[in-house]
């Protein structure tokens, strides 16, 4: 009950946030009806329909984003007559389509005949959910990322359907005051008419708005820091759990660390399989400290903490340290465990593995991030934790408190650690490109001409020019989900800022898949990546990451483009450093 409550307060906060902007013109081209009549309608039609795709959407698969992609195009069309029946109301009585008739009943003909018609605003909600694309802020990922991760269930369109009734309730009270405005202008300016213009604008506006992408690639990106606060705040208030920061600490009067209790060890139950290791248990690994690194193998972020974690591993293990990688796939391939084996043999890792692809012990910690380090007392209880890169010294100090604590005091220095290829660390000042995917389910700032076509062979280009972080395919590709699929001479062109510059590559059938890089046009020569040579040839003979930039002088924008010569290829995200 308490996150149903929650649910439905972050949806009434949606009104605060950039992203609700573009149905506005759609709900306000109401305000001057009656709200039992019309107003109520579309938006409990907005609420249901939006609950309904999303939970597709979540749980469902690529089918659902393809269905509901039609069903966006149809809604904007739906809508856009909509608002021309706003701006010429003339429209809808000389026309004689269905379609003009059902723009008729949209428009204010059913106000000059003295009745509202509860369908056609019903309907009107229906199309309006249909395009309602919500910022995600901490509650609706939170109910996004449960879904995901734990599968269907009714308790799923439960939570989106409270959170787009929360929205839709903020909406009704904004609908209301603006019908006392609209009333107020009709009665003194005698405006009616210029107000049922300025209406069908906005909603004009507002179609040109979604059918851009300004909804989802530009508002979404929009700072909603101040909303996400207040979201955070009232689930603490709830005694809600919500994705959290790193362990606070201090430091006590005698100089050592002050490490707080913040529960048992969860079970480790439900692991797939285990390497390096026979199967540990949580009881049998009292007596011991222990550190948990929630990572996957074709991560950056965990392949850059990994030389920390093998320098912990190897100088605190005779001390009694048990170190256990917590392998949680993100792509499907790394579900496979054959490549798991083989990512854990390349990348050196002697400590016992887990393969957790169900997610039974990533939802048992309550994880969110890779990569996401749990500190184990001997005691069995989680002291201390940290999400993501960085902050290693304040992790190695926690480790050597827990061993003091335990009995087992190190001696010497802390560790000393020169990560190299993948695993150096990224250079910050100079990183300004993001992680990208290239599937359609998480694709952003995708150029070529005409879209992403998904599920289906397309042929792409280029355009004549990319802004920073703007990608694009050339050549035959199937998008998918996760990834993208290419035939020979495909190619992908990105431009960006960065040190570094990773891609997730793997080969559909196997076999090796040849491919080439430039940089700016030319061999990339001293700012070849590990997995190329200098003239820019490569080969892609599994599915992990390859870096394939590593820049030696100055760190400017730049447009990279890599060149598949062999058939098979399947590529699923960049990634910088």
């Amino acid at each position: 009950m308490l996150l149903f409550l929650l649910a439905y307060l972050g949806g009434v906060l949606t009104i605060l946030s950039p992203c609700i902007l573009p149905v506005l013109p759609f709900v306000f081209a109401r305000a001057n009806r009656s709200f039992l009549r019309s107003g109520l309608p579309l938006l409990a039609g907005m609420a249901a329909t939006f609950a309904l795709v999303a939970t597709l959407a979540a749980v469902g698969g690529g089918w659902a984003v393809q269905a509901n992609q039609a069903g966006r195009w149809v809604a904007l069309i739906l809508l856009a007559f909509f608002g021309l029946t706003l701006l010429f109301p003339h429209l809808a009585d000389r026309a004689m389509q269905p379609l003009v008739r059902l723009g008729s009943r949209l428009s204010n003909s059913a106000e000059e005949k003295g009745r509202e018609r509860i369908g056609s605003s019903l309907l009107l909600g229906v199309a309006t959910g249909l395009l309602w694309a919500p910022c995600a802020g901490p509650i609706l990922g939170l109910i996004l990322t449960g879904a995901a991760l734990q599968g269907a269930s009714a308790g799923t369109t439960v939570l989106l359907l409270a959170y787009a009734l929360g929205a839709a309730t903020s909406l009704a009270l904004a609908l209301l005051i603006g019908g006392k405005v609209f009333t107020m202008m009709k009665r003194s300016l005698g405006a009616g008419e210029w107000v049922r213009r300025g209406l069908g604008l906005l909603v004009l506006i507002g179609v040109g708005a979604i059918a851009l992408g300004v909804d989802t690639n530009y508002l979404s990106r929009l700072s909603s820091t101040q909303t996400d606060r207040i979201e955070s705040g009232l689930a603490a208030r709830l005694g809600m759990d919500m994705p959290r920061g790193d362990t606070a600490l201090r430091q006590g009067a005698d100089g050592r660390l002050v490490l707080p209790v913040e529960g048992e060890l969860p079970s480790l139950d439900g692991i797939v399989q285990w390497f390096n290791t026979p199967p540990l248990t949580r009881e049998g690994l009292r007596g011991k400290v222990v550190v948990i690194d929630f990572w996957t193998y074709s991560c950056i972020n965990c392949l850059r903490s990994l030389p920390y974690v093998k320098a912990w591993a190897e100088r605190y293990g005779p001390d009694g340290l048990v170190v256990i990688g917590v392998h949680a796939p993100e792509f499907a391939f790394e579900r496979d465990p054959a490549n798991v084996q083989r990512a854990i043999q390349q990348l050196g890792i002697p400590y016992p593995v887990a393969l957790d692809n169900d997610y039974a012990v990533w939802r048992a910690f309550d994880n969110h991030y890779w990569p996401a380090h749990y500190f184990v007392d001997a005691e069995g209880r989680v002291r201390y934790h940290h999400f993501g890169e960085g902050d290693y010294a304040q992790s190695e100090r926690v480790i050597r408190a827990l061993l003091t604590e335990a009995g087992h005091p190190p001696r010497g220095d802390m560790v000393q650690v020169d990560g190299s290829g993948t695993g150096a660390q990224a250079n910050g000042a100079e990183l300004r490109s993001p992680e990208t995917y290239i599937g359609y389910a998480r694709a952003q700032n995708f150029t070529s001409p005409g879209g992403q076509k998904q599920d289906v062979a397309s042929t792409y280009a280029t355009p004549a020019s990319l802004q920073l972080n703007q990608w694009a395919l050339a050549g035959q590709w199937t998008v998918r989900p996760q990834q993208a699929d290419g035939a020979a001479g495909s190619r992908i062109a990105f431009r960006f800022h960065a040190r570094d510059l990773h891609l997730v590559l793997g080969s559909a059938s196997g076999r090796p898949v040849r491919f080439r890089i430039t940089i700016d046009g030319h061999a990339p020569g001293a700012s070849a990546g590990m997995d190329v040579d200098a003239a820019g040839n490569g080969t892609v003979t599994g599915q992990r990451l390859y870096q394939l930039v590593r820049q030696s002088g100055a760190i400017e924008d730049r447009t990279f483009e890599i060149s598949f010569l062999d058939p098979g290829i399947q590529a699923f995200s960049f990634t910088f450093g």
